[in-house]
């Protein structure tokens, strides 16, 4: 809970100031966000690695190596703005992709720690130490921002100084050395049979596709409100409000998943995705973009513990590091995608910064049919089957 609270700030710093940095060095304004992408990127291709890495020496050791990792990310980020260079930026930008893979490891931490039936509750709980994040970030940010010659440089080099806290956190993590298979065990299901089974396949459907979406709107946030005449401290506000409900009703969404099930709750997830989209086409006015931002965290939180609820339910003990590896790969992968998408929606899909909002939102609808399907099916499937 505490890393989550403390390293997790640099995500919706990141989220804030990365877009817009990348604006003002991209060679074309439908890069702006690649260095997004570019972190989603980095987590895709460590998450796999990270997992493995954790499986033989433990999850102390994987954390505080993908934040040594992500502190020289952001070394070379902070140099690549000071050197007008974007290609380092983006660069800089890959390797702190690594801390966000390792953070999506702390819900499966969580899981390891507790008995089976406590499961969801501890996920929601270690989830809910993001409500800190949402206050430390955006404060961050505002406190940085401009606090040298070249815009978002130092903050960059706060990101530096988060991640090198990172050890001191882990130094006191105490859970078992191993996550995977033990000597004289069965390996488990290979990845095709793993995909294979209903559960799991539409559990990292529904993660990835609710990350994805979240991802592709909150990058495009800073963007569009910016490009709408509103102030840089406007759009951390917004982000700000947007972490609290991505993070604030983990504390219940365990309690939700014990009592009602994955399914329900994923689903319930799904519809406030789509409510958000609906309300962010309404217009652009500041209070528009809170409300539909407030609505994509609630949503995302719904939808992605439920989904890993479902998860950590679906496979046997010896399947865990594998399945965790594959299921971070798709989720970040996914993410990774949407963060290009959105750059190229808001850069290109308009001439203005309403008409790349819109596009960005509308985007929304094919891949929540898909999850809306996944979940259906998984529900009209007899329970043997499941």
């Amino acid at each position: 809970m505490c890393a989550q609270a403390v390293l997790g700030a640099q995500m919706s710093m990141l989220f804030i100031t990365a877009g817009l940095a990348g604006a003002i060095i991209a060679p074309s304004r439908c890069l702006a966000t690649l260095p997004v992408s570019m972190v989603m990127l980095g987590s895709a291709l460590s998450a796999r690695f990270l997992s493995g890495f954790m499986a033989r020496h433990g999850r102390r050791a994987g954390f505080t190596l993908a934040c040594l990792i992500a502190a020289g990310g952001a070394a070379v980020a902070f140099a690549g703005l000071r050197a007008g260079s974007f290609a380092l930026f983006t660069g800089g930008c890959a390797l702190i992709g690594a801390y966000m893979s390792a953070q999506g490891f702390h819900r499966f931490a969580a899981a390891d720690a507790a008995p089976a039936a406590l499961q969801p509750r501890a996920i929601s709980l270690v989830q809910g130490g993001g409500l800190a994040s949402a206050l430390i970030g955006p404060q961050l940010v505002r406190m940085t921002a401009e606090a040298s010659a070249v815009p978002f440089a130092m903050t960059f080099a706060a990101i530096m100084a988060l991640n090198l806290t990172g050890p001191l956190l882990y130094g006191l993590l105490r859970l078992p050395g191993g996550a995977g298979a033990q000597p004289g065990r069965a390996a488990g299901r290979s990845l095709s049979e793993l995909l294979r089974t209903p559960a799991i396949a539409v559990a990292v459907i529904c993660a990835t596709v609710s990350y994805a979406l979240m991802n592709l709107v909150m990058t495009a946030t800073p963007l569009a409100m910016v490009g709408c005449g509103y102030r840089t401290e406007d759009a951390a506000n917004v982000i700000s409000a947007h972490v609290l409900a991505m993070f604030g009703p983990a504390f219940f969404t365990g309690s939700l998943i014990t009592r009602f099930g994955a399914r329900p709750v994923i689903a319930a997830g799904l519809l406030i995705l789509a409510g958000a989209g609906a309300v962010a086409l309404t217009g652009v006015q500041i209070e528009r973009f809170a409300a539909a931002l407030a609505l994509l965290g609630l949503g995302w939180n719904l939808a992605f513990i439920g989904a890993t609820a479902m998860l950590t339910q679906a496979h046997r003990p010896e399947e865990r590091g594998r399945v965790q590896g594959m299921n971070d790969t798709a989720v970040f992968g996914g993410v990774f995608l949407a963060s290009l998408a959105s750059g190229g929606l808001m850069g290109c899909a308009g001439r203005t910064a309403q008409a790349g909002w819109s596009a960005v939102n509308l985007a929304m609808l094919p891949l929540l049919v898909l999850a809306g399907g996944a979940v259906i099916w998984l529900w009209l499937r007899p329970a043997e089957a499941r």
